[in-house]
């Protein structure tokens, strides 16, 4: 397989979020499959010193924000469809699966070459590879369920694309109808942040980033046809924070008092 890229590189940094939250604060979010998978990563990627305490659990929020949503989405329509975008190495289906629905697995071939060495394809989830920002993947989607409704989450994937480029991915995902998607985004102030800190912590400085979001209700109107608002929330709203360090603490703190980082979630 060849290198993967900048950007595709960073796929390590949501499953080291999951490992270490799953050691450490089960609470935050356990992941069984994340820790089977352990072993099986780059070998010295554990053992890199510039990650800390806070910049792995906020890989491990995402992941427990985006499960409590799919929950909830699935316990209303049991029989929808999750889309995962930009995948990565996400484990979502072996946390979230009801054993009745049909998931979803999208990212870039070579990412997804990597994908299949560590998470062969399961039962009912299908890996479909290409272009997030093409219509392929959806159009075969619909075709494989037409009618169905559509869950899509965006897990960390938007931060690297300019704005331009994700509202018309937004647009397009809009014209297929009956579908809701689900994804993190900072603010302007934010997005400085994680330029200057939480990236080169991360040790991926090179990834450059581009997409924030300062208010979901004004991004739903540059998408336009109606799209609704369902959530806007601060990123660490319903994350634990018993036995965290007192700077994790401050961290989560400060970055919901001053809405840096949050979930979003619209109806297109």
């Amino acid at each position: 397989m060849s290198r993967l890229g900048i950007v595709e590189d960073t796929l390590f940094i949501p499953m080291l979020g999951r490992i270490y939250s799953s050691e450490n604060f089960p609470q935050i979010l356990y992941d069984k499959k994340a820790l089977e998978l352990k072993e099986k990563l780059p070998s010295g990627l554990l053992r890199q010193s510039h990650h800390n305490q806070y910049t792995l659990l906020a890989s491990a929020a995402r992941s427990a924000n985006m499960d409590r949503c799919i929950q909830s989405f699935l316990k209303c329509k049991p029989n929808g469809v999750i889309i995962q975008i930009g995948c990565g190495l996400e484990t979502t289906y072996y946390r979230c699966d009801n054993s009745k629905t049909r998931w979803y697995a999208v990212d870039l071939p070579h990412v997804m070459e990597y994908r299949q060495t560590l998470l062969p394809q399961p039962e009912r989830e299908i890996y479909l590879s290409g272009d997030v920002f093409t219509e392929n993947w959806i159009r075969q989607i619909h075709a494989d369920m037409p009618n169905t409704p559509l869950f899509i989450t965006a897990g960390g994937l938007f931060h690297y694309f300019e704005e331009r480029k994700v509202v018309e991915l937004l647009r397009m995902l809009k014209e297929f109808g009956n579908t809701e998607i689900i994804f993190d985004s900072v603010s302007k102030s934010g997005m400085a942040m994680m330029r200057k800190k939480y990236m080169k912590q991360m040790g991926h400085a090179d990834a450059q980033m581009f997409f924030y979001v300062d208010s979901a209700e004004g991004l739903a109107q540059k998408i336009g046809g109606g799209t609704r608002v369902l959530m806007e929330e601060p990123y660490y709203r319903h994350i634990p924070r018993n036995g965290l360090k007192l700077s994790t603490k401050v961290s989560m703190a400060v970055s919901d008092r001053l809405r840096m980082v949050k979930m979003v979630c619209f109806q297109l």
